[in-house]
């Protein structure tokens, strides 16, 4: 049997996409994972419609949004499925597929290069340097914040040329809510954040995350890091670390590397347990006990 299939239905695959992007950062990896069997869907977040351009144009929708509608935004898709996802998400989708796992929500889940959680207390220059344009202005925490050319080059694709950073910016980057980047950035500060994830916790799906070594924005270091909190806990993590990739390497001409040692995961864990895990019953706002 493909590990990809169980009894003979397809295994839905869900890609949860990141900050000042929109779902079609995933085109690579939706047409792969399709190909490889999966009934994959790759929704935008909430309040977000259409495509890159008129999301562009009706930015101020995204206004306020933050970590904690757009994690249950997807805890409903989820539970409108008919069985448990694969979940993989990018940057703050990675993030969000973290918090959707420690929910009991996902057969398994794979984070690329994700936001940190609370309890990630160091944060390399480079990421706050990203970051920057969201949180160096109070003005800016609960509106909405575009970047700049140069922004976007540094934060997500600096491995680029000029002339492919430039079709890059110009073919993904989308304003978007600064409101996120509060939440996450004084998740310290704040005793249960909407970012807090219970990193012993036991009962969780499997976790895959990816680290890349040229990312500016989540350094390989600080995906690393997150990966040796949930070394207490008995649930499978796992941890990979591809050189030279910057932040958006999906759309790097070597994506299909990262593609395929995440499909090479996914076979292992889904052929050992593809039917042994259920979707949750429990009301969105059961949690274990914090760490």
């Amino acid at each position: 049997m493909e590990a990809s299939q169980t009894q003979n239905r397809q295994i839905p695959l869900m890609l949860i996409h990141g900050a000042w992007l929109s779902a079609r950062s995933w085109d690579n990896y939706a047409d792969y994972f399709a190909k490889r069997g999966f009934d994959v869907s790759a929704p935008e977040w909430p309040r977000k419609e259409g495509d890159v351009e008129q999301m562009r144009a009706t930015a101020e929708a995204s206004a306020g949004l933050g970590v904690q509608e757009i994690v249950e935004h997807y805890a409903q898709l989820i539970r409108g499925l008919d069985q448990p996802p694969v979940l993989i998400g990018h940057s703050y989708g990675g993030l969000f597929v973290e918090l959707l796992l420690d929910r009991g929500l996902g057969r398994a889940g794979v984070a690329l290069s994700p936001a940190p959680p609370k309890g990630i207390l160091v944060l390399p220059l480079s990421t706050l340097k990203a970051a920057a344009p969201a949180l160096a202005h109070p003005s800016r925490w609960h509106g909405v914040v575009t970047l700049t050319q140069e922004e976007f080059t540094y934060a997500f694709v600096n491995t680029f040329s000029a002339a492919d950073a430039a079709s890059a910016y110009d073919r993904y980057a989308v304003p978007e809510t600064g409101q996120i980047f509060y939440d996450a950035g004084f998740a310290n500060f704040h005793l249960h954040p909407p970012t807090e994830v219970h990193f012993k916790r036991e009962q969780r799906a499997p976790l895959l995350i990816v680290g890349a070594t040229a990312d500016h924005t989540v350094p390989a270091s600080l995906s690393k890091a997150q990966y040796k909190r949930y070394e207490r806990s008995p649930a499978k993590t796992d941890y990979l670390e591809f050189e030279g990739r910057p932040h958006l390497h999906m759309i790097a001409p070597d994506w299909q590397e990262v593609a395929v040692a995440i499909d090479s995961w996914l076979g292992g864990i889904l052929g050992a347990s593809a039917g042994a895990i259920h979707p949750t019953t429990s009301a969105p706002g059961d949690r274990p006990a914090a760490d």
